[in-house]
Order: C-alpha cells, then sequence, then structure tokens
C-alpha cells in the first residue's frame, strides 16, 4: 500500500510513535493521532506533520477504555473521512516482581486487548475500502521465543498474545488487510539506565548500540508498503536475539 494520500491512526504519540507518525506525514500519509498522557509530544508531532503538508488531527483517548477507542475509530472518520492504516503502538512496559491479578489485568489491557479493540473497530472501515494495514508493537522476547528477564511475567505474556493475535487476525482478514508486527529490541535507552546497564546492553547487541526510534519507523513502513507479507512479526533489535 502507498501511504501517500492515505489516513493513519497511530496509537502512542512518543518517542517511536513520533518517528513512525513523521515517517508516513513524510511520504504523504495523513494522520490521526492518540494521546492520554503524552499530549505535548502528539502536537509537536501533529505540527511537523501539518508543515510537511497533510493533514493531522489529536485524539485524547485511554486505551483500556473500549468507549474510548470506539470514540477514537470514530472521530478518525468523522475528522478525515476514511482510515487505512492503523499502527498500535501504545504499550506499558512495567517490572512486576510479584504479579497480582491488577498487574496481569493491566499489562493485558494496555498492551493486548488495545490493539484487538482499535483492530475491532478499524477492520469493518479497511474492508468496506477494500484494503487496509495493521502493524501491531510485540518485543523482540517472546518473538524470539523466550523470557530472558525476570520480574516481567505480565509484560512478557501480553507481547507474547500480541504476536498471537497478529497471526489469527491475518488468517482471519485475508485478504484484503495486512496484520503484521515489529517487535523492537534496543531501540531507545531508558531514562533512568546506569552507565553499567547501558554498556552491557551495547556488549550484548552484535550491532554494538541502540537502533533508535527511526528503525522501528522503517519497518512499520517497509509491513505497510508491502503487498503479499502478512501475519509476520519482524524484530527490530540489531542482532540481540542472537546472544
Amino acid at each position: 500500500m502507498d501511504p501517500k494520500g492515505k489516513v493513519a491512526l497511530i496509537t502512542g504519540g512518543a518517542r517511536i510513535g513520533q518517528a513512525v507518525a513523521l515517517s508516513l506525514a513524510a511520504r504523504g500519509c495523513a494522520l490521526a493521532l492518540t494521546w492520554r498522557n503524552s499530549r505535548a509530544a502528539a502536537e509537536s508531532t501533529a505540527a511537523a506533520a501539518r508543515e510537511a503538508g497533510v493533514a493531522a488531527t489529536l485524539i485524547r483517548a485511554d486505551v483500556s477504555d473500549e468507549a474510548q477507542i470506539k470514540a477514537a475509530v470514530d472521530e478518525t472518520m468523522r475528522a478525515m473521512g476514511r482510515l487505512d492504516i492503523l499502527v498500535n503502538l501504545a504499550s506499558s512496559y512495567d517490572r512486576t516482581p510479584h504479579p497480582s491479578a491488577a498487574d496481569w489485568a493491566a499489562a493485558m489491557e494496555a498492551n493486548a486487548r488495545s490493539a484487538f479493540l482499535f483492530a475491532a473497530y478499524a477492520a469493518p472501515i479497511m474492508k468496506n475500502a477494500g484494503a487496509g494495514r495493521i502493524v501491531n508493537c510485540a518485543d523482540w522476547l517472546p518473538a524470539s521465543g523466550r523470557p530472558r528477564y525476570r520480574d516481567y511475567v505480565p509484560y512478557y505474556t501480553s507481547k507474547a498474545a500480541v504476536i498471537g493475535l497478529t497471526e489469527s487476525l491475518a488468517l482471519d482478514w485475508a485478504p484484503e488487510i495486512l496484520v503484521n508486527a515489529v517487535a523492537p529490541g534496543p531501540i531507545v535507552p531508558p531514562a533512568d539506565i546506569t552507565a553499567e546497564e547501558h554498556a552491557q546492553v551495547l556488549k550484548a547487541t552484535p550491532l554494538g548500540r541502540w537502533g533508535g526510534a527511526e528503525e522501528v519507523a522503517k519497518a512499520v513502513l517497509f509491513l505497510i508498503e508491502t503487498e503479499f507479507i502478512t501475519g509476520e512479526c519482524i524484530r527490530v533489535d540489531g542482532g540481540r536475539h542472537l546472544n
């Protein structure tokens, strides 16, 4: 699918979301950007998109609330008149040494349930138009088939669910809608990372560096533009899974 002249709904407007949005805008794709706590980042991205010559609208949405998810899809159609691309980047990443039922529910809602609901509300629109692209966000660890770090049971499980969701939706919604996922690895260093932790990541990554949000954006664009890949999950991890 050529993004030019299309409309993309992107959830999760910070960091990676900004890079994806600006890459699409540069290719002539209009944007609907959801935000919950990162309004400033979403406004900055929308302003840059408009400077690039495409329309952009902001939609406040709590991705744990189904009514707000439906409203976000409805608002995209009202403001833009179409919806061709959905990029599910909204996510939570919480360490839970002794996970509770609430921790489990929160991770599943933010990472798996939200992706399913956005896709479920967007799919009929794409089906009616005859084509669509959905790109979800998994993680390099479940994409590699094994956990590596302790104390992330709800997070790991929810991202594994995203991969299963991607494969299932790809089968059910073919041939009109292609559904794929990206699985980021060491992309952007956390703000609270220590020098020792930073060095450990570089040592464990064959390419010896953090990827940067633009590398995820390149993978997302590839999965939007492809005409013959669906149900796939692409690791963007600098070879981290090899160690």
